[in-house]
Protein backbone atom coordinates (compact mmCIF):
# COMPACT_ATOMS: atom_id res chain seq x y z
CA UNK A 1 0.00 0.00 0.00
CA UNK A 2 2.88 2.35 0.72
CA UNK A 3 4.09 1.85 -2.85
CA UNK A 4 0.72 2.89 -4.26
CA UNK A 5 0.57 5.86 -1.88
CA UNK A 6 3.96 7.02 -3.22
CA UNK A 7 2.27 7.58 -6.59
CA UNK A 8 -0.17 10.00 -5.01
CA UNK A 9 -3.51 10.40 -6.72
CA UNK A 10 -2.61 7.97 -9.53
CA UNK A 11 -1.74 5.32 -6.95
CA UNK A 12 -4.99 6.00 -5.11
CA UNK A 13 -6.99 5.64 -8.32
CA UNK A 14 -5.21 2.38 -9.14
CA UNK A 15 -5.69 0.96 -5.63
CA UNK A 16 -9.37 1.91 -5.68
CA UNK A 17 -9.89 0.48 -9.15
CA UNK A 18 -8.16 -2.81 -8.36
CA UNK A 19 -9.94 -3.12 -4.99
CA UNK A 20 -13.26 -3.09 -6.85
CA UNK A 21 -12.22 -5.65 -9.42
CA UNK A 22 -9.75 -8.48 -9.09
CA UNK A 23 -7.55 -7.90 -6.07
CA UNK A 24 -8.40 -7.90 -2.38
CA UNK A 25 -6.77 -4.50 -1.80
CA UNK A 26 -7.72 -1.95 0.80
CA UNK A 27 -7.99 1.34 -1.02
CA UNK A 28 -8.92 2.96 2.28
CA UNK A 29 -5.35 2.49 3.49
CA UNK A 30 -3.98 4.41 0.51
CA UNK A 31 -6.59 7.15 1.03
CA UNK A 32 -5.66 7.42 4.70
CA UNK A 33 -1.94 7.63 3.87
CA UNK A 34 -2.56 10.43 1.40
CA UNK A 35 -4.77 12.35 3.80
CA UNK A 36 -2.21 12.00 6.58
CA UNK A 37 0.37 13.43 4.17
CA UNK A 38 -1.73 16.55 3.55
CA UNK A 39 -3.20 15.71 0.17
CA UNK A 40 -6.40 17.58 -0.69
CA UNK A 41 -9.24 15.70 1.08
CA UNK A 42 -12.00 16.54 -1.42
CA UNK A 43 -9.88 15.63 -4.43
CA UNK A 44 -8.58 12.47 -2.72
CA UNK A 45 -12.10 11.29 -1.95
CA UNK A 46 -13.18 12.09 -5.52
CA UNK A 47 -10.25 10.13 -6.98
CA UNK A 48 -10.88 7.14 -4.70
CA UNK A 49 -14.57 7.14 -5.59
CA UNK A 50 -13.88 7.45 -9.32
CA UNK A 51 -11.38 4.58 -9.23
CA UNK A 52 -13.66 2.32 -7.22
CA UNK A 53 -16.72 3.04 -9.35
CA UNK A 54 -14.65 2.42 -12.50
CA UNK A 55 -13.72 -1.01 -11.16
CA UNK A 56 -17.37 -1.74 -10.47
CA UNK A 57 -18.23 -0.78 -14.04
CA UNK A 58 -15.75 -3.42 -15.25
CA UNK A 59 -17.57 -6.00 -13.10
CA UNK A 60 -20.92 -4.80 -14.45
CA UNK A 61 -19.63 -5.06 -18.03
CA UNK A 62 -18.41 -8.63 -17.45
CA UNK A 63 -21.81 -9.60 -16.11
CA UNK A 64 -23.66 -7.71 -18.85
CA UNK A 65 -21.62 -9.34 -21.60
CA UNK A 66 -22.02 -12.79 -20.09
CA UNK A 67 -18.25 -13.32 -19.91
CA UNK A 68 -18.58 -16.17 -17.46
CA UNK A 69 -15.11 -17.46 -18.34
CA UNK A 70 -13.60 -14.14 -17.24
CA UNK A 71 -15.77 -14.05 -14.13
CA UNK A 72 -14.75 -17.57 -13.19
CA UNK A 73 -11.03 -17.06 -13.87
CA UNK A 74 -10.50 -13.46 -12.71
CA UNK A 75 -13.12 -13.06 -10.01
CA UNK A 76 -13.19 -16.74 -9.05
CA UNK A 77 -16.98 -16.79 -9.26
CA UNK A 78 -18.46 -20.17 -10.16
CA UNK A 79 -21.71 -20.47 -12.11
CA UNK A 80 -23.38 -21.53 -8.86
CA UNK A 81 -22.13 -18.46 -6.99
CA UNK A 82 -23.18 -16.18 -9.81
CA UNK A 83 -26.67 -17.71 -9.73
CA UNK A 84 -26.79 -17.29 -5.94
CA UNK A 85 -25.82 -13.62 -6.17
CA UNK A 86 -28.41 -13.10 -8.91
CA UNK A 87 -31.09 -14.54 -6.61
CA UNK A 88 -29.98 -12.34 -3.73
CA UNK A 89 -29.86 -9.30 -5.99
CA UNK A 90 -33.40 -10.01 -7.15
CA UNK A 91 -34.52 -10.58 -3.55
CA UNK A 92 -33.04 -7.38 -2.08
CA UNK A 93 -33.48 -5.26 -5.17
CA UNK A 94 -31.50 -2.64 -6.95
CA UNK A 95 -30.99 -0.59 -3.76
CA UNK A 96 -28.57 -3.29 -2.61
CA UNK A 97 -26.09 -1.58 -4.96
CA UNK A 98 -25.66 1.06 -2.26
CA UNK A 99 -23.64 -1.66 -0.52
CA UNK A 100 -21.36 -2.44 -3.46
CA UNK A 101 -18.46 -1.20 -1.31
CA UNK A 102 -18.89 -3.98 1.28
CA UNK A 103 -16.07 -6.55 1.16
CA UNK A 104 -16.94 -10.01 -0.16
CA UNK A 105 -20.47 -9.14 -1.33
CA UNK A 106 -19.81 -5.91 -3.25
CA UNK A 107 -18.04 -7.28 -6.33
CA UNK A 108 -20.56 -10.07 -6.92
CA UNK A 109 -23.40 -7.55 -6.53
CA UNK A 110 -22.00 -5.44 -9.35
CA UNK A 111 -21.53 -8.52 -11.55
CA UNK A 112 -25.12 -9.61 -10.81
CA UNK A 113 -26.37 -6.14 -11.76
CA UNK A 114 -24.71 -6.58 -15.13
CA UNK A 115 -26.03 -10.09 -15.63
CA UNK A 116 -29.54 -8.81 -14.88
CA UNK A 117 -29.05 -5.85 -17.23
CA UNK A 118 -29.75 -3.24 -14.56
CA UNK A 119 -30.12 0.26 -16.02
CA UNK A 120 -26.58 1.63 -16.24
CA UNK A 121 -27.55 5.09 -15.00
CA UNK A 122 -29.32 3.66 -11.97
CA UNK A 123 -26.33 1.37 -11.40
CA UNK A 124 -23.87 4.29 -11.58
CA UNK A 125 -25.94 6.48 -9.29
CA UNK A 126 -26.39 3.90 -6.56
CA UNK A 127 -22.85 2.49 -6.69
CA UNK A 128 -21.34 5.99 -6.71
CA UNK A 129 -23.51 7.13 -3.78
CA UNK A 130 -22.55 4.14 -1.64
CA UNK A 131 -18.85 4.29 -2.42
CA UNK A 132 -18.68 8.08 -2.03
CA UNK A 133 -20.37 7.87 1.37
CA UNK A 134 -17.88 5.22 2.50
CA UNK A 135 -14.88 7.32 1.44
CA UNK A 136 -16.32 10.44 3.06
CA UNK A 137 -16.63 8.53 6.36
CA UNK A 138 -13.04 7.28 6.02
CA UNK A 139 -11.87 10.82 5.22
CA UNK A 140 -13.70 12.43 8.13
CA UNK A 141 -12.48 9.76 10.51
CA UNK A 142 -8.89 10.24 9.35
CA UNK A 143 -8.94 14.03 9.46
CA UNK A 144 -10.50 14.11 12.93
CA UNK A 145 -7.56 12.21 14.45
Amino acid sequence: MDLLAEYGYAGLFMASFLAATILPLSSEVVLILLLLNNHDPVFSIAVATAGNVSGSVVNYAMGFSGSFLIMEKLLRLSQEKIALYEQRFKKYGVLSLLFAWVPIIGDPLTVAAGVLKTNIYLFLGLVTAGKLFRYIIVGISTLSL
